[in-house]
């Protein structure tokens, strides 16, 4: 019982781990699901034949959209530290330099505010950003097709799978507390 009232405390190292294991875990479990509804949307006039291989776009599209939400629950030095931390982590495991990692995500942060003007939703854009990194304009009917949109009601549908792979800070504030080396 007494357990449950005593936070666990994180400096930024361990939550970039916590929060980086979590991302790879929730795209690797995940991706196989989100494959399939894509394929089998039936806002499709043919299957999008989304392959294994797109699961790298997928996860660095999660990345960006989860690094957007860090700003809204730190402060700007807080969220800057942890956001060097997980750089850091996954260009580890893209065994690439932390530089070039930050300009892959430099790039896919580009896209998704690119295809998503002049909203400025993140679960929107991640969505879009899904939706043209698949190439699933090719396989609309002819309507969205020619206007170069996605279909609202895929739309729709995507947000609500993008949704689960977004970081609960809520349920994470709970559980922790951030300690930072000011």
């Amino acid at each position: 019982m007494i357990g449950r009232l005593i936070k666990k405390k994180l400096n930024a190292n361990k939550l970039a781990n916590v929060f980086v294991n979590s991302l790879l875990e929730a795209t690797e479990n995940g991706f196989e699901d989100v494959r399939a509804m894509i394929n089998e949307d039936s806002a499709f006039v043919s299957n999008p034949d989304v392959s294994d291989e797109s699961m790298d776009k997928f996860l660095m599209v999660i990345i960006v959209g989860n690094l957007r939400f860090l700003d809204d629950h730190f402060e700007v030095s807080e969220a800057k530290e942890i956001r060097t931390q997980i750089v850091r982590k996954f260009a580890n495991i893209y065994e690439l330099e932390e530089h070039d990692f930050e300009q892959i995500i430099q790039k896919y942060d580009t896209f998704v505010s690119r295809v998503n003007h002049p909203s400025k939703n993140t679960l929107y854009g991640m969505s879009k950003a899904v939706f043209h990194k698949f190439k699933l304009n090719d396989h609309q009917e002819s309507y969205f097709k020619n206007m170069r949109t996605p279909n609202p009601l895929f739309l729709k549908r995507m947000d609500e799978v993008m949704m689960n792979f977004l970081w609960d800070w809520d349920e994470f504030f709970k559980k922790h507390k951030m300690s930072f080396g000011h």
